[in-house]
């Protein structure tokens, strides 16, 4: 559904984008991650992913890395704690600093599902082409930056 704003064409075309974009993400996010256990949301999975990929980080890196607030970063590491998933560790040299690791068990978890979300996200988007999706990621990436990005 297009925006019923009735302004300049610029806007138009640009509000109507926006919407089709936060449309198809959402409608891509909602089927892919069906596949995720009722007990873990979509944001303790983004921290174990990326943990497993990355390594352990503070809750600062991974607040930045996901796009969470620092407050949001706490409660969801709290959460995967509490889980046995995750473990916090005070770095010794600046008591600031909260490193989080996976544990046994939280590497193991996130393995097996790892790849049962990767699969479920590919197939989501095989109605694009390989080049197709190649383009809506560079798209997405220049329209994340954005004209009022402070330069890299």
């Amino acid at each position: 559904m297009p925006s019923r704003y009735q302004g300049p064409k610029a806007e138009i075309d640009a509000l109507s984008a926006y919407i089709k974009l936060m449309r198809a993400a959402e409608s891509v996010t909602t089927r892919a991650h069906a596949v995720l256990p009722k007990d873990i949301t979509i944001s303790q999975f983004g921290v174990l992913e990326v943990l497993l990929h990355c390594g352990p980080l503070c809750q600062t890196e991974l607040a930045g890395k996901l796009l969470k607030s620092g407050g949001n970063i706490t409660l969801i590491v709290d959460n995967l704690e509490k889980a046995g998933h995750v473990v916090r560790e005070r770095s010794r040299e600046d008591r600031r600093f909260v490193t989080v690791s996976l544990t046994d068990s939280g590497r193991a978890f996130i393995t097996g599902l790892f790849p049962k979300v990767a699969a479920s996200i590919t197939r989501e988007l095989s109605a694009l082409s390989s080049a197709e999706q190649f383009t809506l990621g560079w798209l997405c990436k220049k329209a994340g930056t954005g004209a009022s990005a402070p330069a890299a």
